[in-house]
């Protein structure tokens, strides 16, 4: 980097200036122009820095990604020598070494019998290009009607428009067009939603009957696939009840409804595997949709892994079928590099252990907010969790908004990123988090929320 731009990283002024030719993703656009935001000059292990040089915990690990933390010299140099060794060569008729080796090594470490990989740009893309495979799959078997998709609300799978219209979470739907007549929504399976009279149980069940009915309401030869996400992140970190996902896999295993797993955030060890579908939920899916941690962030990249079983039914069928579908990036041989090393530092350092080890202390740790007025619930598992702060009794959208992202400004003050989605604060800081690192980030948003409660007490919202 010549020394002109560095200088210019750290220029505040400047930065948000030409910030103004930039339209952010979930811009509201009536500000396209106007804002001045954070502007984040440098990362280093769990930790940014913004241009006036404060140091700031980041609690997302960026946006659900940074697993093995900012600044890796090692990453540095794959992605350099790489790009010395070859910068790009096309996925179409050709392949790289790069390509090849990760998608071999994805397939070790993916669950029983899934042993092939389609690379993509991102997680939405993955979406996209599992769905479109599932879809091609059924063609190829002459059941052209199973063509519908079935989601849940509050679900976040993309924001391309095949991507978008499968995410259930109503501002979007609010915002944007999505395509109609494709996806089905059933309710999210948030135990906080269950009745106080009902028994989980009972709610487990009632939960599993949603799909059912939603598959017999279409016809079973009508519905080509499931998507669900592990845990539903962008959702508000959404845990289901224990057993959900196991029993939704046996009933599109009944009914001829691919399942697909969205593991876009909980792949790449967030739960302490490299993937969760079996390790954690005891499911070995159709498709498992990854991206995010596949590459810790440091360059774009998305892939679907896809059971031994659906290319077995391509091969032994009558007549050709061609995966119409790819990306000019599609096994780009710098990302792949990158998730090599990806895969190398989180084996070599024992990250995936690690995660296994510290998670229950910071799940823990957090519960302990609870105590506080603001705090209504504290959901999460592995290094990914949902602080839930609300007014009792406020259901209004801007004050739920209001509150969360109070705490965030107060805990950027004190040196901590959140993540602020409806009323909740947001986490999932990088793998390679310490007990003592997760003490800070503790002690840092309590006092966050802290001062937002006294604001709110002040303004007469929330009682002392």
């Amino acid at each position: 980097m010549t020394e002109n731009l560095q200088n210019r990283l750290y220029d505040t002024e400047e930065i948000q200036e030409k910030d103004n030719a930039f339209i952010h993703p979930w811009d509201m656009m009536d500000t396209v122009g106007d804002n001045k935001r954070t502007v984040i000059a440098e990362g280093d292990g769990i930790y940014i820095y913004d241009s006036d040089n404060n140091k700031l915990m980041d609690g997302p690990g960026g946006m659900w990604c940074v697993n093995i933390g900012h600044r890796r010299q090692e990453m540095a140099d794959a992605i350099a020598e790489q790009v010395m060794q070859l910068s790009y060569a096309s996925p179409w008729s050709i392949t790289n070494g790069p390509a090849s080796i990760f998608a071999d090594e994805i397939a070790k470490r993916a669950p029983t019998d899934m042993n092939h990989v389609f690379f993509t740009t991102g997680g939405s893309t993955a979406v996209d290009s599992a769905v479109r495979m599932a879809h091609l799959y059924f063609q190829f078997q002459a059941k052209k009607s199973k063509t519908q998709i079935i989601s849940r609300a509050y679900g976040y799978h993309g924001s391309t428009f095949l991507g978008a219209a499968i995410t259930g979470k109503p501002r979007e739907e609010e915002c944007m067009t999505v395509a109609e007549g494709l996806v089905h929504h059933i309710p999210c399976p948030n135990p906080a939603l269950k009745p106080e009279a009902m028994s989980m149980a009972d709610f487990l069940d009632e939960k599993i009957a949603d799909l059912e009915n939603k598959i017999l309401e279409l016809g079973a030869d009508n519905v080509a696939c499931f998507v669900a996400e592990p845990i539903m992140a962008s959702g508000g970190v959404i845990v289901p009840p224990e057993g959900y996902h196991k029993r939704t896999w046996e009933i599109c295993k009944k009914y001829d409804v691919l399942y697909i797993s969205d593991e876009v955030v909980t792949a790449f060890g967030r739960l302490g595997h490299y993937f969760a579908s079996e390790d954690v939920f005891d499911i070995v899916p159709d498709f498992i949709t990854t991206a995010k941690g596949l590459t810790s962030g440091y360059v774009p990249c998305g892939a679907v892994v896809v059971h031994d079983r659906i290319i077995k039914a391509f091969k032994e069928g009558d007549n050709n079928a061609m995966y119409s579908n790819g990306y000019t990036y599609s096994g780009h041989p710098v990302a792949c590099a990158a998730g090599l090393k990806n895969m190398e530092i989180i084996d070599n350092e024992g990250l995936l252990a690690h995660v296994r080890e510290v998670a229950p202390y910071f799940q823990s740790r957090l519960r302990e907010l609870l105590e506080m007025p603001l705090v209504t619930e504290v959901r999460g598992m592995g290094l990914m969790a949902s602080v839930e702060c609300r007014v009792e009794g406020e259901d209004d959208m801007g004050t739920l908004y209001k509150v969360a992202s109070l705490v965030d400004q107060y805990c950027q003050e004190l040196g901590l990123i959140v993540r602020p989605i409806y009323s909740s604060c947001v986490m999932s800081p990088p793998l390679t988090i310490t007990k003592d690192q997760i003490d800070d980030l503790v002690g840092m948003l309590r006092q966050g929320i802290e001062r937002a409660q006294d604001d709110l007490i002040k303004e007469g919202v929330l009682n002392a």
